[in-house]
């Protein structure tokens, strides 16, 4: 299929508008065997798309592993790469699942958004690629979506030392560009309230189903030129399974309230020709503020079925409910 290719901020950084989320073959909620993850990483290959990404909380260093024992047959300048920084690797004991990932690497992990933290993350994050280079670099999980009352701790290491190591890698020509990777908006306006971000991998907040961004980060990447990687395009599951008992929304079994409003956008989504998992993904593939949409999984049939709903030609009204 023919992947459109599209700038990322206000940098040199391009990648396609589809790209491959590496979850999955970190063994996200269940084994991934190796011969099932190369499979997935080649269809994706396959059908064009050229930006990947992974994160070392991803198996505890397995996605990245994954992911560099792949490209590595391929050119480096015929992909782009984005991997995360906050949470640093070192050796650990075996286990059978740490943060949902099953069989990770024996790796423990700390958080650390600190310049030293960012500096030691990315260079092992380096070494699992591959790579001495990485074009997108994402700060994972700050805020207290994820820490809680830790939160302002690791807030402060991150402006105080941690973006300005960010820069230094940048300048370098190390990192192409430099954003957040999150689960939550407010994070997003706090840390660009003092420093200009160059995208953002958001997670959830710009759906079909829970468009929370379009409140006020939307205008505020607009101004400051910050493009949008969209994940979590499905919330959890619920946009690509329909409003079924014990569908999940945002980590969690959906509340009647969800199912409710999830079964009035299947019933207008079919109205106009198109299946709900249709709608949900041609609604982020539409929005003018994403520059990728990242399809996640360790399955070659998942991965053919999104692309083919990602083909799909629309009628004029299934358009204009997606972009509506």
């Amino acid at each position: 299929m023919n992947i459109a290719t599209k700038p990322v901020g206000k940098t040199n950084v391009s990648v396609t508008s589809l790209s491959f989320g590496c979850a999955s073959i970190g063994n996200l909620g269940g084994v991934v065997s190796d011969a099932d993850a190369t499979a997935v990483m080649q269809a994706a290959w396959s059908s064009g798309i050229r930006y990947f990404d992974t994160a070392p909380h991803y198996g505890r260093g397995l996605s990245e592993t994954r992911l560099g024992g792949f490209l590595k047959t391929q050119p480096r300048d015929a992909y782009v790469l984005s991997t995360k920084v906050g949470r640093v690797l070192s050796p650990g004991a075996a286990m059978d699942e740490a943060d949902g990932f099953i069989q990770p690497l024996p790796n423990a992990v700390r958080y650390d958004y600190s310049a030293d933290g960012i500096r030691e993350s990315f260079e092992s994050s380096c070494e699992r690629l591959g790579t001495d280079h990485v074009e997108i670099v994402f700060v994972h999980d700050i805020g207290d979506y994820t820490h809680g009352p830790n939160g302002a701790k690791h807030m402060d290491a991150l402006l105080g030392s941690g973006m300005g190591a960010l820069r230094d890698l940048k300048q370098a020509g190390r990192i192409g560009a430099i954003g957040l990777g999150v689960n939550e908006s407010q994070v997003c306006i706090d840390v660009m309230a003092q420093e200009t971000l160059d995208v953002i991998l958001l997670a959830g907040r710009l759906t079909l189903l829970d468009r929370q961004a379009e409140a006020s980060l939307l205008d505020l990447c607009a101004t400051q030129g910050t493009s949008l990687v969209l994940g979590g395009i499905f919330n959890s599951g619920i946009l690509a399974t329909g409003p079924k008992p014990g569908a999940w929304f945002d980590y969690a079994p959906a509340s009647q309230d969800i199912l409710d409003q999830v079964t009035d956008l299947q019933t207008r989504a079919q109205a106009v020709g198109l299946t709900l998992a249709e709608a949900a993904l041609q609604f982020a593939l539409n929005h003018p503020a994403a520059c990728s949409v990242l399809l996640g999984t360790g399955k070659v049939s998942s991965l053919e079925r999104n692309l083919s709903a990602a083909n799909k030609q629309l009628s004029d009204e299934a358009l204009a409910f997606v972009t509506t």
